[in-house]
């Protein structure tokens, strides 16, 4: 069974931490994810840096943006993480654009993820659409799961949609902003968590965007399996360094 299906079983409200791989400097992806699962992280997604992120806010946009400039690219990032395995055991995610993957070789791209223990991918301007005709079959050739975001805006039947194609969680984006951490959740956004869990989905939610302290994560777990944090956590590692994660992942969680 693959690591994420395997974590979302487990009878616990779920973590999901995204970094920008080859930053703050180009030589921390690894030890990033390894001291993110040291500190109790359920998942990681490891953002693949990419020069036009259009769903991303001006933090995880500068990351991006430095990570570039450092010298990151989807073969630095497979060879700094060929042996993660045999260090960290929780699922990992690589989260990015699809022009880089296209450019890579779809095919080879996953064949790639499978070698080196990447359990999903999360591809934002990849519509379900179009994975559902001409990719889902490659997808599930090397095994891995392909995780589709959702907003306020997408209609029920998209959502069905989108949920009879997928095999893992549905990313439930909490507004339809781009990422950036926010104070807390309004009565709008709480009416969307609510109306997306009556809903009765196979796949369970986890929420992103907006995630940014132990408030906002108890709020959107509520009613989802889980949250993922991405634009807090880097700036945390931007302003702190990359010795303070566990510091950071203790403050959400308690």
């Amino acid at each position: 069974m693959n690591r994420i299906n395997q974590k979302l079983k487990e009878d616990k409200k779920l973590l999901s931490i995204y970094f920008t791989a080859g930053y703050p400097n180009i030589d921390d992806t690894a030890i990033i994810i390894q001291n993110l699962e040291k500190s109790g992280v359920d998942m990681i997604e490891i953002g693949l840096p990419f020069s036009d992120p259009l769903a991303d806010g001006p933090t995880i946009q500068a990351s991006s943006t430095q990570a570039l400039k450092n010298g990151m690219t989807s073969e630095v990032l497979f060879d700094q993480i060929k042996d993660i395995r045999q260090f960290v055991s929780i699922p990992l995610i690589i989260m990015g654009y699809f022009n880089p993957m296209l450019q890579y070789g779809i095919e080879a791209f996953c064949k790639k993820c499978q070698e080196i223990g990447i359990d999903g991918l999360i591809i934002p301007d990849l519509p379900v659409d179009v994975y559902h005709s001409e990719y889902k079959a490659t997808f599930e050739k090397y095994e891995l799961i392909n995780v589709f975001l959702i907003t306020p805006q997408t209609s029920d039947e998209r959502i069905h949609f989108i949920d009879s194609v997928s095999d893992g969680f549905i990313y439930m984006v909490s507004s339809a902003s781009t990422t950036g951490a926010k104070v807390g959740f309004g009565n709008t956004q709480t009416e969307y968590f609510e109306r997306i869990a009556n809903m009765n989905l196979k796949n369970p939610q986890i929420v992103g965007f907006g995630i940014s302290n132990n408030e906002t994560f108890t709020q959107a777990t509520k009613y989802a399996k889980g949250a993922i944090i991405g634009s807090a956590f880097v700036k945390h590692v931007t302003q702190n360094g990359i010795d303070t994660i566990d510091t950071f992942v203790n403050n959400i969680k308690n």
